[in-house]
């Protein structure tokens, strides 16, 4: 991870954007923008064509994909790509969030406010869901990482103060503070809680982890799918999960 390089590719992108669109006027590329360039620093390994595909970042080493939207998109790339490369998906979580208000009318623009939410792992689990036929594909990788930003959003929407359904304008990362690799099942280990015992169920996932039941549900849902957890029995209506063990040699 490098901080300092981080931040100057924000601040050499965002000038560029605003000098050419205007502020308020960036649209929702700024914070793929960042992260491409800090993955690939060089432009000509950007955006090629694999197949019937246009791949974010291609290298030597494989494919890149930043996904900051909806990952069912990605699910006709992945199937694709695995094929014949190693890919790399790349999600940015917002650990610190700043919120920027535009009145539609006037262009101008709210001072921030901090939300009091932070950013955590288990923030991937929903779109992991939506690709978990592929993970336990030998070629897969996934990065999660960790980024401030201020969340730029148009006051327009049906309430009274125009917040509620409100549409966003951009995503403005200004630091990263972490990345978090995932190249195998035993990686996913991550997700699960150290306090947890070896053998726990949904119900105590969610309050390790302090989650919804409906999310530990799904979580776990996907580890035991690729094997990064397994079920050993039933508790009432309950599974017992497992952690994943290393085979011995």
């Amino acid at each position: 991870m490098d901080s300092r390089r981080f931040k100057e590719i924000c601040e050499k992108i965002i000038s560029t954007e605003r000098e050419q669109n205007g502020i308020g006027t960036l649209g929702e590329k700024t914070l793929h923008a960042v992260l491409k360039e800090y993955f690939e620093p060089d432009k000509a390994k950007h955006e090629k064509r694999v197949g019937s595909f246009v791949a974010d970042i291609v290298t030597d080493n494989g494919i890149i994909e930043i996904q900051t939207g909806a990952f069912e998109k990605l699910r006709k790339k992945l199937a694709a790509f695995l094929e014949i490369y190693t890919v790399t998906v790349v999600y940015p979580i917002p650990k610190i969030k700043w919120l920027l208000w535009i009145d539609t009318q006037t262009g101008k623009m709210t001072k921030k406010r901090k939300s009091p939410k932070q950013g955590r792992i288990y923030d991937a689990i929903f779109e992991l869901y939506k690709i978990r036929p592929f993970m336990n594909h030998i070629n897969f990788r996934l990065c999660i990482v960790f980024v401030d930003l201020e969340e730029h959003r148009y006051l327009d929407g049906w309430n009274e103060n125009k917040k509620k359904g409100s549409t966003l304008c951009d995503r403005v990362p200004v630091d990263i503070s972490e990345e978090i690799y995932f190249n195998n099942k035993a990686d996913y280990a991550k997700f699960i809680p150290v306090e947890l015992k070896c053998r726990f169920t949904s119900k105590d996932y969610k309050s390790a982890a302090n989650i919804s039941l409906y999310t530990a549900q799904t979580a776990l849902n996907i580890f035991n799918h690729i094997g990064a957890v397994k079920r050993i029995g039933k508790q009432g209506n309950l599974y017992i999960y497992g952690r994943y063990e290393k085979k011995k040699i």
